[in-house]
């Protein structure tokens, strides 16, 4: 039986393109079926002339639910958008990040004919990342229903004007401030949009919806982790006639009229992404942000006794008194 794995790339970057050729060849020379999209190939065609290796078309030769895999080539919009091609189709992504930080990409641009060796010997497990379903309701009427991967933000329309919102969580009123947005976010967009707005980093296995406003105006307007199971709402206020407009991973909006409201829960719906690693999240950090780690030492040796560490024995409590400085002089007082 044939296995095809679908190519997806940012056929507008010349470096997309290279790379999609590339592993159209290297896949076809490992004994896989190379699939791509009609307009993606016409483009390739285009600009390199006729494929020197055969290619199946998605939808004309194949079906998508047919594709072992889809390896995208590009950064975390591009994978993204392929996020949108398999939703409700058990299909795994591979990203491969041809842009700069590419958080959701596995693999490295100098590493592509390796991630093709381990797609062809099926080096590579699949791990569900959560993702929300996004609902827009005007007027007591849901005007609009769209999902995300990454994050629901709510955003000011008008530069020079913020927004007025009030939040909510399982149906309970929490806050309301004026601001320049508010992000509702997913484990995995803990490291895009809500970060970028102060929130705090979550490890993907972690099950949790997150709040972080953007440029509040309030004292109690702090990024919150709440549990993946609550329903969470942003009404935009009338005390203004400012308008908002809701992006749903920053390809899909909708415009938020004073009075609209913003509901949030987990999808059923999981994305699945290929990993062909077992390398922790704290070790992405790491190499992603390029945070500084030198001086660290590692854990704490292996001690003699069977290979356990050797615990330290608790030591004997030094014969002070607990009771506090304050109350010792008020007893001497009342004596």
């Amino acid at each position: 039986m044939n296995r095809r794995v679908l190519v997806l790339a940012h056929t507008g970057r010349e470096e997309s393109m290279i790379a999609a050729r590339e592993a159209c060849a290297q896949l076809h020379g490992s004994g896989l079926v190379p699939v791509m999209t009609a307009q993606q190939q016409k483009d390739l065609e285009t600009h390199f002339g006729s494929l020197d290796h055969p290619t199946e078309i998605l939808e004309a030769d194949v079906a998508l639910a047919d594709v072992e895999l889809v390896m995208v080539l590009g950064g975390d919009g591009t994978i993204l958008r392929a996020a949108e091609l398999v939703r409700g189709i058990d299909v795994p992504l591979l990203g491969v990040n041809l842009g700069h930080v590419g958080f959701l990409a596995e693999s490295e641009r100098a590493d592509l004919a390796q991630t093709v060796q381990w797609v062809a010997s099926r080096s590579y497990s699949v791990e569900e990342r959560m993702t929300i379903d996004v609902s827009v309701w005007i007027q007591g009427r849901k005007v609009a229903h769209s999902w995300a991967l990454n994050e629901a933000a709510i955003e000011k329309a008008s530069r020079e004007r913020m927004i007025e919102i009030v939040t909510e969580v399982d149906g309970k009123p929490l806050t309301s401030y004026g601001c320049d947005g508010i992000v509702l976010a997913t484990p995995t967009g803990s490291t895009a949009y809500a970060f970028s707005a102060g929130g705090p980093v979550v490890w993907p296995e972690v099950e949790a919806l997150l709040i972080a406003p953007i440029s509040a105006h309030a004292l109690f307007a702090r990024p919150l982790v709440v549990s993946p199971h609550s329903r969470l709402a942003v009404e935009i206020l009338t005390r203004t006639d400012a308008q908002g407009v809701l992006w749903c991973d920053g390809r899909r909006s909708v415009d938020l009229p004073p009075g609209a409201r913003v509901e949030v829960t987990r999808s059923a719906q999981p994305v699945q992404l290929a990993r062909i690693s077992a390398t922790p999240f704290s070790a992405r950090l790491v190499r992603k942000f390029e945070l500084p780690i030198h001086g660290w030492r590692g854990p704490a040796p292996l001690g003699t006794n069977g290979g356990q560490v050797e615990e330290v024995p608790p030591q004997p409590w030094s014969g002070k008194s607990l009771t506090p400085r304050w109350a010792e002089s008020r007893k001497e007082s009342d004596e």
